[in-house]
């Protein structure tokens, strides 16, 4: 991107092109072997100790892996976020106030650390970190903590807990510290389904995988089953599932037709039926789109309000009570409920509608009623709500109470899917998978489903996914959730490191052989996790020493 004379200034034989298209790891190898004469030295002091510096704390953020030419759309959240931090280690400003937005989405527990000290690093620096989080490592090394609930939507709000650590986790009131305790975990009650991967006959199979930094990697993919693929972040997942499996699938099944990474050959096309790839992007196409939207139970509300006496009178159909054509909804607002005001300069501001109210429809419309509630007044119910006012229609009643299952019954029938979170966005695609007949040969790729969920959310995110599974369906996961890891069948995990270090298959097994490799980081992990826990104790007998197991042993399988 620079023009050929700037290519002509060469430092050890390098330009600036040279230099960028290096990982900040072999930058700071370079910048060490860089020998300066004393008149080179006295010129470039200063700079070439902010490079060292600067390249420094990316490595201590656990972003060594990145070249510097990469363009910062290419980032994930959790990179553009440890980027960020560097920068602040960079000023080394002090009487700070940092407000972080869950600074581990897309880390593996192994880059924690390295975050967390990160964070140490900065409140040493005379600063003050509020940190909204759901991570264990996080909230076992924070110093106070702030627990607000009890519950989701309008059933929370308020503050549960507020104190130090230390006192935290003896509370009764949390609901967080009863999922943090040893022995008060759920999540390994959950029936195993045993994979032996050479005897297995549902596999997919996809060799040869080049894109990006894969090692022209070989991945067997037990269907009917849950699959995760672990490793540090910067190691190949998504390249292998979003960017190499999804594409060449998803042609095959003529589902989708996108460019995806190269690869040699996939087998095993015939198991597979359906191919959903659910991640946390907003749902709906327009400002309108609101859950029961979404889920197609709108249709049954609009036909329940149209077949009315009051309507009928009126002369008005199901399409009056749309909120995306007009007829019925407010002239003014078109159905939105609000108003936005151009501030020119200034971010836009947007007032409730002085026409409708906020109530989106025309006064004529909202006075046709069923069981005292006008259309307004079901839109503004929650799921809960709705799901006994609806009881006697089958039709309505089950998509919601599929919401229900996911942990999403407090949010409203009308919310805006705007407002929904990432986490919330992608339960609410599974719930309206789930609102279809058949699952049977279906598989689920879900890209890191437990972003932003609590511990409680995630269990009940865990029992839908083996609900898909028990069904017929397959699940594919890109995790780091070490609840997730431990409850699934079969894993694969990459690595050994990221960038150019990582895009091999280091173990692949279930949790316990996962557990027993030597390589692999998410064992490791996964083993502390288990330990920590559920006071599980591993001692795997090795290769070379055959050891008898006493009758008297308090070991636990996994």
């Amino acid at each position: 991107r620079l023009k050929p004379e700037a290519e002509q200034v060469l430092i050890n034989e390098k330009s600036i092109v040279h230099l960028g298209a290096m990982t900040i790891d072999h930058l700071i190898g370079f910048f060490d072997d860089l020998h300066l004469t004393d008149h080179e030295l006295e010129i470039a002091h200063e700079i070439y100790t902010q490079i060292k510096s600067r390249l420094s704390f990316l490595r201590a953020v656990g972003v060594d892996y990145l070249t510097l030419d990469r363009p910062s759309k290419t980032l994930s959240g959790g990179e553009f976020q440890r980027l960020n931090l560097a920068n602040q280690l960079g000023m080394g400003l002090s009487q700070t106030l940092y407000v972080l937005d869950e600074p581990t989405v897309g880390l593996h527990p192994r880059d924690n650390d390295r975050l967390i000290s990160v964070l140490k690093e900065l409140r040493n620096l005379g600063n003050t970190l509020v940190v909204v989080e759901h991570d264990r490592d996080v909230i076992e090394n924070s110093t106070h903590i702030i627990e607000i609930g009890p519950g989701s939507g309008h059933l929370g709000g308020e503050v549960i807990y507020a104190g130090t650590s230390e006192d935290f986790f003896s509370s009764a009131d949390t609901l967080t510290a009863k999922y943090l305790k040893p022995k008060k975990m759920v999540f390994l009650e959950t029936p195993k389904r045993p994979v032996d991967i050479s005897t297995y006959k549902y596999t997919l199979d996809i060799m040869g995988c080049t894109g990006n930094n894969l090692k022209k990697i070989d991945a067997k993919i037990p269907l009917n089953r849950i699959v995760t693929i672990t490793g540090v972040s910067g190691s190949g997942k998504s390249t292998l599932v979003s960017g190499t499996l999804y594409p060449a699938l998803a042609r095959e099944l003529r589902k989708d037709f996108i460019q995806g990474h190269e690869f040699k050959s996939l087998t095993g096309v015939q198991h597979v039926k359906n191919l959903l790839y659910i991640d946390q992007t907003p749902v709906g196409k327009t400002e309108r789109s609101n859950p029961v939207t979404y889920l197609k139970v709108y249709d049954a509300i609009r036909n329940i309000f149209a077949s009315q006496p009051e309507a009928k009178a009126m002369g008005f159909t199901a399409g009056t009570f749309s909120l995306n054509v007009d007829g019925g909804r407010c002239p003014t607002c078109k159905g939105l409920g609000y108003e936005v005001i151009d501030m020119m300069f200034m971010d836009d501001i947007e007032i409730p509608c002085d026409t409708c109210d906020g109530k989106k429809f025309r006064p004529e419309v909202l006075d046709v009623r069923y069981k005292r509630k006008n259309i307004a007044d079901i839109l503004n119910l929650t799921v809960a709500e709705a799901m006994d006012f609806f009881i006697s229609y089958p039709n309505i009643r089950r998509p919601l109470s599929l919401l229900k299952e996911v942990g999403m019954d407090y949010i409203r029938l009308g919310q805006s899917s705007r407002s929904l979170s990432g986490g919330e966005s992608q339960r609410l695609k599974i719930a309206r998978e789930f609102n279809s007949s058949n699952h049977k040969n279906t598989l689920f790729i879900l890209d890191e489903p437990t972003t932003g969920l609590h511990f409680q959310e995630v269990d009940l995110l865990l029992k839908t996914l083996n609900r898909l599974v028990d069904s017929g369906g397959s699940v594919l996961l890109v995790e780091h959730n070490l609840e997730v890891i431990a409850q699934s069948d079969y894993i694969i995990d990459i690595g050994p490191e990221a960038g150019s270090k990582g895009g091999q298959i280091i173990a692949q097994g279930s949790p316990a052989d996962i557990i027993q490799s030597k390589k692999s980081l998410t064992g490791k992990y996964l083993k502390e996790y288990l330990e920590n826990t559920h006071q599980i104790q591993f001692d795997f007998p090795t290769q070379n020493k055959k050891k008898k197991k006493k009758k008297n042993s308090q070991e636990k399988p996994l």
